[in-house]
């Protein structure tokens, strides 16, 4: 957690959460969306298969409106071309 003091004097609380993707603990911002994740994994939405809370998302539109919670589960699969 962290502590800012704001205008007025007012102290307003910062919180991270933290999820689980891919099996490995990640923290982030609480307020984050499913589109913030993937960029801050420098992941292609185009590119990628979500499962979250065992629910393959199908809409990749959704993605920036998507919230994340603590404790949530993550598998996101990652296309790679080649040949």
């Amino acid at each position: 957690m962290k502590e800012m003091a704001a205008a007025g004097g007012t102290e307003v609380i910062e919180r991270d959460i933290t999820l689980t993707v891919n099996g490995s603990e990640r923290r982030i911002p609480a307020g984050w969306t499913l589109a913030d994740l993937l960029a801050s994994l420098d992941l292609d939405a185009r590119t990628i298969v979500v499962e979250h809370n065992g629910i393959i998302l199908r809409d990749r539109s959704s993605f920036a409106s998507h919230g994340l919670s603590e404790d949530d589960s993550l598998e996101i699969v990652h296309f790679v071309g080649g040949g």
